[in-house]
């Protein structure tokens, strides 16, 4: 019987004939161009006619070997879409498959399948594969050696093009298929590839290929952790809890740890209330990251340690000393010695050993509280323990008597560090060096710092180097009985230990050096100079410094070509540097190119701080115009804004004096002249300058009506003062007075009886502008502020009324003629 296959190309489509019964049987010793009638030059394999599948029911052997010889050829020859095509058909049309598979020439299949991905046709392969399965074929063992290789460097390519989704999604088809995915790809290397794409969607599919999951998600929430994206992380963790049998406390300790990384410790709250909620009780290492995530908080730190004792959570070294990092942070010098008491009691009965790095951190909590006996206390302890010091232990115990300002003990201690043979890291040397800065001792900075760098100076011999190094020591303890230590003689045992450690100055080390040069502008330009010659870059801190320097010599100019310099230099110029250039300005008495400053400030949006507002709003002695009112009003508002609190008491002198000028200028009797003696200094003058501010700001052909509401006698004369100035001012600017100008005096209601303080406003600003300045007052009737309804006539409560003074256009224009 014969069975037409009807294949799509061109123009043609071919009869095929059963091959003689013996061509199997012998295929593996015959070439393979001889062992297979050649598939015709077709593209693709659309469908088996009905005439052909019920041919393949009727009489299957014949037709299935037939077809099993094309699929083979056609895979062969790489066609993998073609062999896909005709397998599909096979396994549709309900014959034995097993029949066709024993005929398929799965070397040859094999063969085309590395072909294909050798040619770069990846989803083809995987087409491929996916219908080799269907025919009852593990696609694992049609796949040889080499094209595992050709799969690994295609997913390496799909990594290198960035193509995350493509690459996920072949790796989870092979994963299928059982194939060694972890062979293909290192998971680290893929992970990253979609950490860096931030698709934690994608990353959370890929981990769910491995049956070790748990381990990949943890590295995903920590990756994305380092990159600060939390949101991911949360993602992950999620679900990872989703694909858990049981609780993971690896999992729960990494997304904390995350939450710390990210700076969001409020989340890690979350997820420990919600273990807690869920039953889960905590494991020793998910309560230490949490109270470390937490330890600003000294009370919720607290919180939680009492918390996992109740729960039965035996705290360990790493909690105590966690809790004393909570201690050093909050400045709490008394609960830091109480728990290293419970700690020292511990180790008494064995249950606990103290570590290097518990003395350390009671050291630094004394240190930080500049009880540097308290310090040296603990360094002996640890000594009598057994527990050597490291560098981090040295380091805080110089701060503890740098800080204290003791200068020769800090260095005895450097000394003595070098003795025990711990070699001193940069931070250490330039705790030193700011010591000395501090202490205004600034050659001493420059001595040592020479001795370090200068390797020529320390020419100790390996011979003698028993008996200086016990010479050494027999001068660092009676330097313990004393408190002052020539410089000559830590000169000279600085330079005999240079060799025994390296020491790279860093750029901080360049900047407490430039702070040393005091006004020597050249000086600290040399260091920098010399910084950069060291393959080290100035910073905002370097480059502020040395405009402070040029400005405190008197070069405004200089200081402030340096602020472009800085710029040019591909550093954006950072609060300090500008409040600092600000401060220059200010002190050179260009107040112009300080309020211009702080323009630029704004446009390159930088933000202001206390220091910058500060130096601003006391650049004036006094207000000679408007405009400059205005303009200290406006940086007084923006410092309220941002959050500050200034002291308004200087700035409202400022502006009292000011306001004062209009009958200074008038040349009237002052009769009842304000000052701040007057005002109830108690209370916030926020109120009375954001008045002004509002007033001040306001064009002289708005309608204007001023509001002293709230305000004493001495600050509504102040505002009324400051919008009369505002509108001489003006006037004298050619615009004039459009309006008249109501005074709004106080709030009260019809036939009660006004306040005294309402009472007081009003006279004292009628005396003001009727005897000071001889401007006409016109008292406005009350009236009522609103219409009394029906339900108000029968009511208790009495209508509002307005009591308001005015002074007309004319009034104001025969003022300011005179």
């Amino acid at each position: 019987m014969r069975a037409l296959v009807i294949l799509r190309s061109s123009t043609t489509a071919t009869a095929l004939s059963p091959p003689p019964p013996h061509h199997h049987h012998h295929r593996s010793t015959r070439p393979p161009s001889l062992s297979r009638t050649p598939p015709p030059s077709i593209s693709t394999v659309r469908s088996l006619p009905a005439a052909s599948l019920s041919a393949l029911r009727c009489d299957p052997e014949p037709q299935l070997r037939a077809l099993a010889d094309l699929a083979s050829g056609l895979a062969g020859d790489a066609r993998l879409d073609d062999f896909a095509t005709v397998a599909d058909q096979v396994v549709a049309s309900g014959a034995e498959v097993s029949l066709f598979v024993a005929e398929l020439d799965v070397e040859l299949v094999g063969k085309g399948l590395a072909r294909g991905l050798r040619e770069g046709r990846l989803w083809s392969f995987v087409e491929a594969l996916r219908v080799v399965e269907k025919l009852g074929i593990a696609p694992a063992k049609v796949v040889d050696g080499a094209a595992m290789d050709l799969l690994g460097k295609e997913c390496e390519r799909l990594m290198d093009c960035g193509d995350a989704k493509s690459l996920v999604q072949v790796m989870e088809i092979l994963a299928g298929f059982k194939f060694p995915v972890r062979e293909l790809a290192k998971p680290a290397n893929v992970i990253r590839v979609l950490i860096d794409q931030r698709s934690p969607n994608l990353a959370i599919r890929y981990a769910c290929i491995f049956p070790h999951a748990q381990i990949l998600f943890c590295t995903i929430i920590h990756e994305f952790g380092k990159k600060g994206d939390l949101v991911s992380a949360l993602k992950a963790y999620e679900a990872c809890k989703k694909s858990s049998n049981g609780p993971n406390m690896f999992v729960y300790r990494k997304i904390i740890d995350v939450c710390g990384l990210c700076g969001d410790a409020d989340e890690s709250r979350h997820i420990y209330e919600d273990l807690l909620n869920q039953g889960i009780v905590p494991n020793i290492y998910v309560f230490n990251s949490l109270i470390n995530v937490n330890a600003h908080d000294l009370s919720y730190t607290l919180h939680i340690y009492k918390t996992m004792q109740n729960v039965g959570v035996t705290p360990d070294m790493a909690t105590y000393n966690i809790l004393l990092k909570a201690c050093c942070l909050a400045g709490r010098v008394d609960l830091a010695k109480e728990i290293y008491q419970e700690v020292q009691d511990l180790e008494s009965t064995r249950a606990l050993k103290l570590d290097v790095f518990t003395y350390s951190t009671i050291i630094k909590v004394f240190a930080d509280a500049k009880l540097w006996q308290m310090a040296l206390q603990i360094k002996d302890d640890m000594l009598r323990a057994g527990v050597t010091p490291n560098t981090v232990t040295w380091s805080s115990l110089i701060s503890a008597c740098a800080k204290a300002g003791l200068v020769d003990q800090a260095i005895q201690l450097f000394e003595e560090m070098l003795l025990a043979g711990c070699k001193p890291n940069s931070q250490c040397c330039n705790v030193l060096l700011h010591a000395c800065v501090e202490a205004c001792q600034f050659d001493r900075a420059f001595r040592l710092f020479q001795a370090w760098k200068d390797r020529k100076l320390a020419k100790t011999s390996i011979g003698d180097h028993g008996s200086r190094k016990q010479s050494l020591l027999s001068k660092v303890r009676q330097k313990e009985n004393s408190s002052h230590t020539p410089e000559n003689a830590c000169k000279t045992h600085h330079t005999s230990f240079v060799k025994r450690y390296p020491f790279s100055p860093t750029t901080t080390t360049y900047n407490i050096l430039m702070k040393a040069c005091g006004t020597d502008y050249h000086r600290a330009k040399a260091l920098m100079e010399e910084m950069k010659a060291a393959g080290l870059t100035p910073n905002h801190i370097s480059w502020s410094i040395l405009i402070d320097l040029c400005g405190g010599s008197g070069n405004v100019e200089g200081a402030l070509q340096l602020l472009k310099m800085m710029r040019a230099a591909k550093i954006q110029p950072d609060v300090i540097a500008y409040t600092t250039a600000i401060k220059v300005c200010v002190d050179g008495r260009q107040l112009k190119r300080a309020f211009s400053l702080y323009e630029e400030m704004k446009r390159y949006q930088v933000e202001p701080n206390l220091v910058t507002y500060n130096t601003l709003l006391r650049a004036r002695s006094r207000y000679g115009s408007l405009h400059e009112v205005q303009q200290c009003l406006a940086i007084y508002q923006d410092m309220r804004k941002a959050g500050y609190k200034p002291n308004d008491h200087y700035l409202k002198a400022l502006i009292e004096e000011w306001c004062e000028g209009v009958i200074q200028d008038n040349d009237m009797n002052q009769g009842e002249v304000s000052s701040l003696n007057g005002t109830d200094l108690s209370k916030p003058n926020s109120l009375l300058l954001e008045k002004i501010a509002v007033y001040v700001q306001r064009s002289i052909a708005e309608s204007l009506a001023i509001d002293l509401q709230g305000l004493s006698k001495v600050e509504a004369r102040i505002v009324v003062l400051a919008v009369l100035r505002m509108i001489k001012e003006n006037f004298s600017m050619g615009n004039e007075v459009n309006d008249d100008v109501l005074i709004v005096v106080g709030v009260s209601e019809i036939n009660a009886k006004p306040t005294d303080q309402r009472s007081e406003v009003k006279d004292a600003i009628v005396k003001l502008l009727k005897n000071e300045l001889g401007i006409d007052v016109l008292l406005i009737e009350p009236r009522p502020g609103r219409t009394p309804s029906r339900e108000s006539e029968t009511s208790t409560r009495r209508p509002v009324v307005l009591q308001r003074l005015k002074l007309t256009r004319k009034s104001l224009h025969d003022w300011l003629r005179r």
